[in-house]
């Protein structure tokens, strides 16, 4: 067994979304990084990968649009979701000149950013492991990897940077794995790939939902469209063994929609499965390391927003270290914490609205008389449509969807509703109500927790006056 004893300005462990994303901003700022991976690249991983408009405008951002836009995913400028027989179509609002999604495998597109980095001057080792993590003085100062040589190598760097997922290496190590906030999933995902013969179509990414279930249609590279099924976690049993690529099949059926839309396609590939799925945020830094991606915070797919925080969020981190590690006067180690630690909690600011509108559409609640109301204002509305499609794609919160006029006038045409009972109504606003005020208080409590969290609006006010949107 022999060893090897290296010194970067920062090394990565992980090298998809938020590696890349980290190791392409510092290594563009001139410092040494290195970016160390289990896979060998092109590799798939488990993901939902629909790109929205403002994840298109951070790979342009990172300098990788000209190569993702080469794999020959279709353009879709439109965003379509049906609830029942109500639906509604719209486009999205252009960010950063970019007014449309796409969907890619994630072993192409991770591919083409793990040669970004490479491009950009990072250095990118494959097939390694890391082992351990070296201490000095209570700091994070490196770690050590092996590979099939056996030959174990030793990093040191003034920062570790834990970009290797929900099961992530370098969390456990710094002690960070157990979640700050946390929320189980209502569904699960079952997704494969369909051919697709419907070139009329390959512009719209699209949503259906009847009762409890929801699936989604959205074309991909290959000519291929990417099908996903979230049904409610207590019809998992009947997704087991051989019993899953049936189950999947009657979850087309069961979405007269989708049904329609994969018409004449083709299933090509096998079922995958993500299941027990959980939303958090962890503890993302510490002396001397970081967590971007997955690794410190994760999000239901049913937002699909993963792809585009990893990217962001591990962007923004080499933004805000690059200055520290590139002194001239050497690496502050406050002053790098420092950094750190304002990343994180702006990260945190930045996601938890999300997060929490994620977690009640990930809820598997059936649809209530007030969610079909909206629907039938986006229907006869494009504007609200546009409204809907731009919090997916980050340009309006989730609050935009729900303001005080516009929940009054569901109410009201909900009661009007022939077949709608009135406390059906009254009970959905009561739980509307609720759930807002909880999810303020819960907000409140996370962000105070933060270490620079600071004085958040309504601090001063009693329960009673908590400003609900409803």
């Amino acid at each position: 067994m022999s060893s090897t004893v290296e010194q970067f300005d920062a090394v990565i462990v992980g090298a998809r979304i938020a590696g890349s994303a980290t190791a392409i901003t510092l290594a563009e700022r001139g410092l040494r990084v290195l970016a160390i991976d289990s896979a060998r690249f092109p590799s798939d991983t488990l993901s939902t990968h629909l790109l929205w408009p403002t994840t298109m405008a951070e790979i342009q951002t990172l300098g990788a649009l000209p190569a993702v836009e080469a794999i020959g995913a279709p353009r879709m400028p439109m965003a379509e979701a049906v609830l029942d027989d109500i639906g509604w179509r719209t486009t999205y609002s252009a960010v950063a000149g970019i007014d449309y999604a796409m969907c890619l495998r994630r072993t192409h597109l991770d591919h083409v950013l793990v040669q970004t980095a490479r491009d950009a001057g990072a250095e990118i080792r494959e097939q390694c492991t890391a082992t351990d993590l070296i201490r000095v003085d209570g700091r994070v100062a490196g770690l050590t990897y092996t590979v099939d040589d056996d030959t174990t190598h030793e990093i040191h760097a003034p920062i570790v940077i834990g970009a290797d997922g929900r099961k992530s290496f370098v969390a456990r190590q710094v002690g960070a794995q157990t979640p700050t906030l946390l929320a189980p999933s209502g569904r699960a995902c079952y997704y494969a790939y369909w051919s697709d013969n419907r070139d009329d179509l390959r512009h719209i990414a699209s949503q259906w939902r009847v009762e409890r279930l929801l699936g989604t249609a959205f074309p991909c590279d290959g000519g291929d469209l990417l099908r996903l099924l979230q049904p409610p976690v207590d019809m998992i049993p009947q997704f087991r063994g051989r019993q899953a690529h049936e189950a999947y099949l009657e979850g087309v059926v069961a979405l007269p929609g989708l049904a329609a839309r994969l018409s004449g396609c083709e299933l090509t590939s096998r079922v995958r499965a993500g299941i027990g799925i959980e939303s958090y945020f962890r503890r993302s830094s510490g002396p001397g390391w970081a967590l971007p991606g997955d690794a410190g915070h994760f999000k239901d797919p049913v937002t699909a927003q993963g792809i585009r925080d990893g990217l962001r969020y591990g962007r923004l981190l080499g933004e805000a270290i690059s200055p520290v590690l590139g002194a001239r006067t050497g690496v502050d180690a406050a002053e790098l914490d420092r950094a750190t630690a304002g990343w994180a909690a702006q990260r945190d600011r930045d996601c938890i609205d999300v997060f929490q509108w994620t977690n009640f559409l990930a809820s598997g609640l059936p649809p209530s008389p007030l969610e079909y109301e909206l629907y039938r204002r986006a229907q006869r509305q494009p504007d609200y449509a546009a409204v809907l499609s731009d919090i997916y794609n980050r340009v309006q919160p989730p609050a935009a969807m729900m303001s005080p006029s516009t929940m009054a006038s569901a109410v009201v045409k909900a009661v009007r509703r022939p077949g709608v009972p009135t406390r059906e109504v009254v009970s959905d606003l009561r739980f509307q109500q609720q759930r807002l005020v909880s999810g303020w208080r819960e907000k409140r409590r996370f962000l105070r927790a933060e270490p620079d969290g600071g004085r958040l609006l309504g601090d001063d006010l009693p329960a009673e006056q908590i400003p609900v949107t409803v």
